[in-house]
């Protein structure tokens, strides 16, 4: 009876333990909408081929409402992305103009992700008007213009408001600095508008301003968001690292990826004050292309490689991302057609898959 009891007491130490490691490596993913699930299921395929240690737990996060009427994701959403604390999310659709609001705004506000991350860099091999691009574009995430406060004053006639906080501004500043000094990067730039905005610009600039005092290492400058346009389209080796307010950050990510080849191939992150970091692609759903097996899934599989950085998994992040680099370079035939190759989503997995097996 003894040697039973001992035997049941090691087999649950060993659940206990198969459990715990589990749950280390056990990351959420929202499959999204439109191509999302398509993009996601091709993530989880190379990441099979890599042998990555990851299981993925999956949760749909259609709106719900609480009892104050307010539209929020699901609690079983909510729980695993807490509990996990890391997180892989396809695009999510948002009507416009009408309906519930924007589900990645809520994500942001729901686990107070404050730095959304997003690097733009040249691939090696596929063409683009600029060559050797490398910035990183730093954005407050939680408020600006994008703090949901709208209202209508009299009909014909309404308001939103632009919020902007010391507390905000002075946690995205110290993200930027850190992050610049962490990954070797010798410059640090504010965007703004304060000659324009004085009070709300004013702050965050000045937030930047006294945060840079403490990183003498790292060289600190300040440009206009209208002239950050005209020098990043004109020479983007110019700028290192980017810092700015929600809106700026969203409009000039999307600029910046313009110049290495479109949406489809910039990876982001948005890192959180409570430990959940929540990883990204920025595309659209691509709702003529959905289920027609035409979706590039490297946006979301870049994502996932600063995903595996962010958990310490560097050696999977490397082989999984010099795959689909060399992928891409290959040629049309490996290429999907978004960027002018001839490949379906699926075979240009499975390329994925057969380099990143080689490796």
């Amino acid at each position: 009876e003894e040697e039973l009891e001992e035997e049941e007491h090691q087999i649950n130490k060993k659940m206990a333990l198969r459990s715990t490691q589990r749950l280390g490596r056990l990351v959420t993913m929202i499959p999204g909408d439109g191509i999302g699930p398509e993009i996601s299921a091709a993530v989880k395929k190379i990441f099979t081929a890599a042998k990555a240690p990851i299981e993925w737990e999956d949760v749909d996060v259609t709106p719900t409402f609480d009892e104050y009427g307010r539209s929020t994701i699901p609690e079983i959403a909510k729980q695993s992305i807490l509990k996990n604390q890391i997180a892989l999310k396809g695009p999510l659709g948002t009507p416009i103009g009408k309906g519930h609001p924007s589900l990645n705004l809520t994500l942001r506000k729901t686990f107070d992700l404050f730095a959304n991350v997003r690097p733009c860099r040249s691939i090696e091999g596929y063409k683009t008007p600029y060559d050797n691009v490398n910035t990183v574009i730093i954005r407050e995430n939680t408020e600006g213009e994008y703090c949901g406060v709208e209202h209508e004053v009299i009909p014909g006639v309404v308001q939103s408001i632009k919020l902007i906080t010391q507390e905000a501004s002075m946690r995205v500043a110290e993200f930027a600095f850190e992050f610049a000094q962490k990954n070797n990067r010798p410059r640090v730039t504010v965007v703004h508008k304060a000659n324009v905005m004085k009070m709300t610009d004013g702050l965050f600039l000045d937030c930047c301003r006294e945060v840079a005092k403490k990183y003498p290492d790292v060289q600190f400058d300040e440009q206009l968001l209208d002239k950050t346009c005209l020098m990043i389209t004109e020479d983007p080796h110019q700028f290192d690292v980017m810092v700015m307010p929600n809106l700026y950050g969203d409009i000039l990510s999307d600029l910046s990826a313009g110049l290495i080849g479109g949406l489809g191939l910039t990876p982001s992150g948005n890192i959180g004050k409570k430990g959940v970091s929540i990883f990204e692609s920025v595309h659209g759903t691509a709702p003529d292309i959905a289920g027609k097996d035409l979706a590039n899934p490297t946006a979301l599989v870049l994502s996932s490689v600063m995903m595996l950085r962010h958990m310490d998994m560097n050696e999977y992040a490397d082989k999984i991302e010099q795959a689909i680099l060399e992928t891409i370079a290959q040629g049309p035939e490996t290429r999907t057609g978004d960027l002018g190759g001839t490949a379906k989503c699926s075979t240009f997995t499975d390329a994925v898959c057969d380099r990143v097996s080689q490796l």
